[in-house]
């Protein structure tokens, strides 16, 4: 990202430490490259990166630690290391913010590219991080799990996948931060054996039926009966269950449904 933010506020005097919204909670972190200007004294201007320990070196001042800091609040703290070293009597602090590099968010699970991805800008979106890692695999859940930490405090959000896209929940589509997981977990599935064409393990779809299920497997054989199905299902105890199956029954994580040879 071209290193222009708050450009048009610097030309027209002193920032008030205010930024564009969207930059406003990014938080600092190690390569992060920043300009820093202080109205009126252009040699207290320098282009930095953040270490990888979080600090800057700045003049006169010293080592400054910027990491994990709004761009507001680094720019204040830069403020006070400059009025308090008596450098200046009240020093007008600007950062702005060049190329993002030390803020990386890992994608991880059920998707078709896993792996760390860095944040390009300061607007980045759950979805845009699930489309840099190329979608969920066919076998992947319908829901994705963002962890991570907001003003100190742990965060766990659950995602709906599909309403990311249709539009059902765009406030779901939350902006993510540096360091944050995106986690995609495995759907859950059924099993199917017996006189089915297809036997094996498949996706659990939404609001599935056994008779879709029986259809997700092509079928009955031509010795198979849809009239003679099997449940299999494991209880709360642990324990497994067989009961016939009717074509409606809602089919759960892991059920074994058997389909059995016509009696005629």
């Amino acid at each position: 990202m071209a290193a222009t933010l708050g450009l048009a506020a610097w030309a027209a005097g002193p920032s008030n430490g205010s930024q564009p919204q969207g930059n406003a909670d990014y938080r600092l972190g190690p390569g992060d490259q920043i300009r820093v200007q202080v109205y009126q004294n252009p040699d207290l201007s320098i282009e930095t990166r953040v270490s990888e320990q979080g600090s800057i070196n700045y003049p006169l001042v010293g080592n400054l630690q910027v990491g994990g800091s709004t761009i507001g609040e680094a720019e204040r703290k830069i403020a006070s290391a400059l009025k308090n070293g008596n450098y200046l009597k009240n020093p007008q602090v600007n950062i702005i913010l060049g190329q993002v590099r030390g803020s990386q968010v890992a994608v991880l699970g059920q998707v078709q590219k896993p792996g760390r991805f860095p944040l390009e800008t300061t607007n980045t979106r759950v979805s845009d991080l699930l489309a840099a890692a190329g979608g969920v695999t066919p076998m992947g859940d319908d829901t994705l799990i963002v962890t991570g930490t907001r003003s100190g405090q742990p965060f766990r959000k659950v995602i709906d996948i599909p309403g990311l896209f249709l539009n059902q929940k765009g406030q779901d589509d939350i902006l993510v931060m540096g360091g944050d997981t995106i986690f995609v977990n495995k759907a859950p599935v059924y099993y199917i054996y017996g006189e089915a064409q297809r036997p094996g393990p498949y996706r659990i779809e939404r609001g599935m039926t056994v008779q879709q299920a029986v259809a997700q497997g092509g079928g009955p054989t031509a010795r198979g009966s849809l009239n003679r199905l099997r449940l299999t299902r494991t209880g709360n105890d642990g324990k497994q269950v067989e009961s016939d199956a009717r074509l409606t029954d809602p089919v759960l994580p892991n059920d074994v449904i058997y389909v059995r040879e016509s009696l005629f």
